[in-house]
């Protein structure tokens, strides 16, 4: 068998290279000329979705990550691929495979969990569904669950897809999984917040998981749902009844407020610090207690100790030292030493940090701004 030499996210038909440029460009008309050239050369849809956008948005994601790209650039190529996405939706091609559909199987909400802005995964998925015979309600990103819940009395889903890319949602995500379950209506969950194995899908008491949209619709096709299980939240998760996640989420604002308090004298630098740069550490820290928090209610170290460890990389890739994170922990450990399960996740976390390899700096856009506040 020989490797492909195609750049990853390449089809036949679609040079990849150009439409990387043009969506790195924030050329939304090139992008949409070359995705919607390839459709009229007889390109499957599905594979034009699944196989060339999803794979260009997680590069985005990557060069990011690795610093090669800037906060502004990954929003923009962002936004060009959601328009991407709603041009093929609406290609002739599309149309009339829709319209020719063998069967239709029902109705489907998807929607993403309140508080989750990503939503272009849920627009896959809802794209897909539409190509599979499936009538689909997408709802969008950030849907309050009043709402959502709201919308399934009135319309009667055979089954609703939740979408979250943000393990910190968990919690909300676990909310409005059992709401929609109390209505009768099976949940499918999917999304990076559930992990790369579905675990905390599981955790969670969703019906159904999915690692992408071919497996939903796959699932989807193999038959119903399972009946919801009626059962309550607390069942799922009986380690919150020593109330450390309670105290913890109560006294967010504190923990984080006493973090940058402490951090200005262990840090001398600080007194330097722009407004900027002290806002970007006050998010920082607040982004680490959430998830620090999220650990706790499904009571998993590695979702914390893998976010540190993502974070340390982060930082490395900015010429950050990992070892700012430190004091970070050291911080909290001071406020909760009273509760075992956070004081050992927090050693935990410590842990990883000490471990992190050195890394090389690597050239990049924010690397001008070396501090440890850096996204």
């Amino acid at each position: 068998m020989t490797r492909s030499t195609r750049p990853p996210g390449e089809k036949a038909g679609v040079p990849a290279d150009a439409l990387w440029a043009a969506v790195m460009d924030g050329d939304e008309y090139a992008a949409t000329d070359i995705v919607l050239a390839a459709l009229d050369d007889g390109m499957d849809p599905e594979d034009v979705l699944m196989d060339v956008i999803a794979p260009l948005q997680e590069r985005v994601g990557r060069e990011w990550a690795a610093n090669r790209i800037t906060v502004a650039q990954e929003h923009t190529a962002t936004a060009v691929n959601e328009r991407v996405i709603g041009a093929v939706a609406h290609h002739p091609a599309v149309r009339r495979r829709e319209a020719a559909a063998a069967e239709r199987h029902g109705r489907i909400a998807v929607a993403c969990i309140d508080g989750e802005w990503h939503a272009l995964p849920a627009r896959l998925l809802a794209e897909v569904l539409r190509l599979r015979g499936w009538q689909v309600d997408y709802l969008g990103a950030q849907v309050p669950t009043p709402h959502l819940i709201s919308h399934l009395h009135r319309t009667r889903p055979a089954a609703v897809a939740l979408s979250s890319s943000i393990a910190t949602r968990l919690p909300d995500a676990h909310a409005a999984i059992t709401a929609c379950q109390a209505t009768g209506t099976p949940v499918m969950v999917g999304g990076a917040a559930y992990g790369p194995d579905g675990r905390y899908a599981a955790l969670l008491g969703a019906d159904a998981w999915a690692p992408d949209a071919r497996a939903a619709a796959d699932r989807l096709a193999r038959g119903p749902l399972p009946e919801p299980l009626r059962r309550r939240a607390v069942d799922d998760l009986p380690h919150l009844a020593d109330q450390t996640y309670a105290h913890v989420t109560g006294a967010a604002p504190r923990l984080v407020r006493h973090v940058l308090d402490g951090l200005q004298a262990r840090i001398p630098a600080m007194a330097d610090y722009t407004v900027e740069q002290r806002d970007r550490t006050a998010e920082d820290v607040s982004h680490i207690v959430e998830f620090f928090s999220t650990a706790l209610y499904l009571d998993d170290h590695e979702l914390f100790t893998g976010f540190m460890a993502w974070t340390a990389d982060i930082l490395a890739a900015r010429n950050v030292p990992p070892r700012f994170l430190l004091p970070v922990l050291d911080l909290l450990v001071e406020q909760l030493a009273d509760y075992p399960r956070a004081a050992d996740l927090l050693t935990r976390a410590r842990t990883v940090i000490e471990q992190h390899p050195p890394t090389p700096p690597a050239p990049g856009p924010q690397n001008e701004d070396p501090d440890p506040a850096a996204e």
